[in-house]
């Protein structure tokens, strides 16, 4: 039996040191047919580790509704981990941030006011512990002690930056423990020292996030834990976009020598991402620091393995610099061809009104409810009531969460964008429905507005008077059956522009399946699914130009785009082109 142990400064693997050169993987950011693709180039760059995150919402979006299959089979990525003679880590949060919708913690805990996220609550407490007693099943017979591949559990996630409740983090400990795991528990946490101490136990490993300085931040870690092996569990390489911002990239040859320095202390390494990966369908989180800013669909975090898994200057440059410390394999990744460039029109469209009663059900009250007070935690959702007004008249909101297109009869009149504070439009004199399309552009995930409901908010005000007796539809997507039946019902043939909100629909011919990149500059806003996978969201305001669609998504022969347009595309054309691209910005 292998046994993994922490004695002095240093990790035991079987009773010998050993060094983690670890690299961070989400099984949720990448389809599951190209985990092994993904994990081998990481083995072939010199690591001997994966990380991965757990997104608690995406395995429980409704609760007691838990999911491990698929695209969320955590057993089969540990599987694969080890199929590649690789470890892993396993970070199950609760609260993970990671960019991702919510910082992972699911929307339906903050249904109750009272409920008090993160800290020792009893009805917290019992939602994560039974959340983490079904992650930690599944972890347990895949530890290495049990003859798997996992070395290290993580406890919660930087939580010195969040809270400071030791008996919150003993009470996790237990449920650890208690669930059958031995291998040693870490937590990690900015090498500030308030954060040091508030976030972490005496009997758990204190682990650093940075991405430079490694002497100096290994030493403040040194300082706040006087023995244990030290290790940087988010190296950061690169970083996150949102939309409407620049591409971030970080130097290669700085990276590296940081990387290097590192190393040569001695420490531990979990790099903060290998590969990125992609925020596929509405999972993407957002940020809010007096402004709110929605994180693009792609992660590719200019770590050393693109967004579509194809080796870059990072990993070239990082691959030499383990070899100074350790042994890296002779072989190399093989890169692939550019992908097939080729356009393709719309064959039909059919208006998302036409489409909407098949997506859902119509609500009708008086009030005006939140997405989330209707179960509705992701994606979009339409609002109507009816106005009669002789003169032009102010529409006002208590808030937008996040985009409101907003229309009087057929016709659009405005648009109310939470990131430009937008809360209140002019209206005409107007007779008629009133109809808001509200899209949830992603949720907070790091700071106090994580957990906030999304939709419309009240009150709502015309001219100053409460306006009220609505009736909200919630849009279940992923449903392109009802779609499919729409198109080929009533949907409009040849289209040659597409006004929104409407759905398109393209098919295209490939001699064999691979990776694609569908070019969305030609398009305004919306959402896109390849053969029924949502690939997420684009805008045309950048930095993101391309939508990555994966390999294992796409079939020898005939294919199917569909995409939903929320504003306009002047063609009805769609694109591919050869390769991603992410650097344009557009205000």
């Amino acid at each position: 039996m292998t046994s993994f142990e922490i004695a002095g400064d240093a990790f035991l693997l079987d009773g010998e040191p050993h060094r983690i050169l670890s690299g961070a993987i989400h099984y949720f950011r990448v389809h599951p047919d190209d985990w092994a693709d993904r994990i081998r180039k990481a083995r072939l760059m010199g690591l001997n580790t994966i990380e991965t995150y757990v997104p608690w919402n995406a395995h429980e979006p409704r609760e007691g509704e838990w999911t491990a299959d698929g695209a969320l089979d955590l057993a089969r990525f540990l599987r694969t981990v080890q199929d590649e003679g690789m470890h892993a880590i396993v970070r199950p949060g609760p609260y993970i941030c990671a960019e991702w919708d919510n910082g992972g913690l699911p929307a339906w805990l903050f249904t109750d006011p009272e409920v008090g996220i993160r800290r020792s609550e009893p009805r917290f407490l019992a939602a994560v512990t039974a959340y983490l007693e079904r992650v930690l099943a599944i972890v347990r017979p895949l530890q290495v002690t049990e003859g798997g591949p996992v070395l290290l559990v993580q406890v919660e996630n930087e939580y010195g930056a969040y809270g400071d409740d030791a008996d919150y983090l003993r009470h996790l400990v237990d449920v650890f423990r208690g669930a059958g795991i031995t291998v040693p528990l870490t937590t990690v946490d900015q090498p500030e020292p308030a954060m040091l101490e508030n976030g972490s136990l005496p009997e758990l490993l204190k682990t650093a996030s940075f991405g430079s300085r490694s002497r100096e931040r290994l030493a403040t870690l040194r300082e706040h834990q006087r023995t244990g092996p030290l290790m940087c569990s988010e190296f950061w390489d690169g970083w996150f976009d949102h939309w409407g911002a620049h591409h971030h990239t970080t130097p290669v040859e700085q990276s590296a020598a940081d990387l290097d320095e590192l190393l040569a202390l001695g420490a531990s390494v979990n790099i903060y991402m290998f590969h990125g990966g992609t925020n596929f369908g509405f999972t993407n989180g957002a940020n809010d620091k007096g402004v709110y800013q929605p994180i693009v669909t792609s992660y590719d975090y200019d770590a050393p393995l693109d967004e579509a898994g194809e080796p870059t200057e990072k990993f070239w440059a990082f691959r030499e610099v383990i070899a100074k410390h350790a042994p890296v394999p002779a072989e190399e990744p093989v890169v692939a061809a550019a992908a097939p460039a080729f356009t393709v029109p719309f064959e039909r469209s059919v208006p998302l009104f036409s489409v909407a009663p098949r997506l859902g059900e119509w609500e009708h009250t008086d009030a005006l409810p939140t997405f989330d007070e209707l179960g509705h935690y992701s994606g979009l959702g339409l609002y109507r009531t009816e106005i009669d007004t002789d003169e032009p008249a102010v529409l006002e909101f208590g808030e937008v969460r996040d985009r409101a297109y907003v229309f009087v009869g057929s016709t659009r009149v405005g648009v109310l964008a939470r990131d430009h504070h937008d809360s209140a439009i002019t209206l005409s004199p107007s007779r008629g429905t009133l109809t808001v399309l509200v899209e949830d552009q992603g949720r907070v995930d790091y700071g106090p507005r994580i957990g906030e409901p999304k939709g419309l908010i009240g009150p709502v005000l015309l001219n100053g008077e409460p306006l009220q007796r609505w009736s909200v539809l919630p849009l279940r997507l992923p449903a392109l059956t009802a779609v499919r039946d729409a198109l080929d019902l009533v949907g409009d043939a040849d289209p040659e522009r597409l006004a929104g909100p409407v759905f398109a629909r393209a098919t295209f011919e490939v001699e064999e399946p691979g990776t694609l990149f569908l070019d969305t500059t030609g398009w305004g806003k919306g959402v896109a699914w390849v053969n029924g996978f949502n690939l997420g969201r684009y805008w045309t305001r950048g930095p993101q130009e391309t939508l990555h669609v994966p390999g294992p998504v796409v079939r020898a022969g005939r294919n199917e785009l569909v995409i939903l347009e929320l504003e306009s595309a002047a063609e009805a054309t769609a694109a591919f082109v050869s390769e991603p691209r992410l650097g344009h910005t557009d205000f």
